[in-house]
């Protein structure tokens, strides 16, 4: 399987790293171009990087984006509205509550012992600056295998209270259930 990606940040493109590593080990990520960087207005950003992945051979398509201080559903309606209806049944959009530091700090007892920090500095409305410093992220070290490997062992249930992160879970267990994949029920775990 391959699967195809466009992201916002590198610490987006280690959690799908991790994603990966976790549930579909033999897979290929194959990256299409970084989020909001192609120049290309948004309305057509979706419909050509899906155009990009289905040539480089993807079996499925993930974005991600940060909601910022929108709210992440009306932002999750617009990413989808601009997918062309031909690329749908390959695409999975997932759109971060605020930022992806959100989701990975959602267990914040979990994250503070694997940083060795208080857990207090990731129970915050915006834990991306905790985050950054707990994992030593500076502009020339983005720090991807560290993310990565902590988000294949990370908990995965417990981030299903960021309401954000359950949406996407889902998008991903209804496409492995389409497609005849087989993805941890983190409700059962």
């Amino acid at each position: 399987m391959r699967i195809g990606y466009s992201v916002e940040g590198s610490t987006d493109r280690a959690l799908l790293n991790g994603l990966q590593q976790r549930w579909c080990p033999a897979a290929t990520l194959v990256e299409g171009r970084f989020r909001g960087t192609s120049g290309i207005s948004q309305t057509r950003e979706i419909p050509n990087t899906c155009i990009e992945l289905q040539s480089k051979g993807a079996d499925m398509i993930v974005f991600l984006r940060d909601a910022n201080n929108e709210p992440w559903r009306d932002v999750l309606k617009a990413e989808h509205a601009r997918c062309r209806s031909d690329h749908q049944h390959l695409t999975i959009f997932g759109v971060c509550d605020r930022n992806i530091e959100c989701w990975i700090s959602a267990d914040a007892d979990w994250i503070g012992e694997r940083t060795g920090r208080p857990a207090a500095e990731f129970r915050i409305p915006d834990p991306k600056n905790a985050f950054n410093a707990a994992m030593r992220i500076t502009g020339f070290d983005r720090r991807e295998p560290e993310i990565s490997k902590l988000v294949a062992e990370a908990p995965l249930r417990n981030w299903l209270s960021n309401q954000s992160f359950e949406s996407f879970y889902e998008a991903l267990r209804s496409f492995a259930k389409l497609n005849n994949c087989d993805l941890e029920n983190l409700r059962e775990n």
